[in-house]
């Protein structure tokens, strides 16, 4: 089953932004942030790599 994610492409605005900095500080698995946030694991872990923020990815 293949996921789609409305938010393909688009920039991140800065709502966005705080909200990944919020679940990632607590502690939330890249899957959960990507379900919550409706963007792609990928996309999800670019960013945090880019605002050095750290996400762990549960298994």
């Amino acid at each position: 089953m293949i996921e789609k994610f409305q938010r393909h492409r688009q920039p991140w605005t800065q709502d966005e932004i705080q909200k990944l900095h919020l679940l990632a500080g607590k502690g939330m698995s890249l899957k959960a942030i990507s379900k919550a946030m409706t963007r792609s694991e990928e996309s999800i872990q670019a960013r945090a790599k880019a605002d050095g923020l750290k996400v762990s990815k549960l298994r």
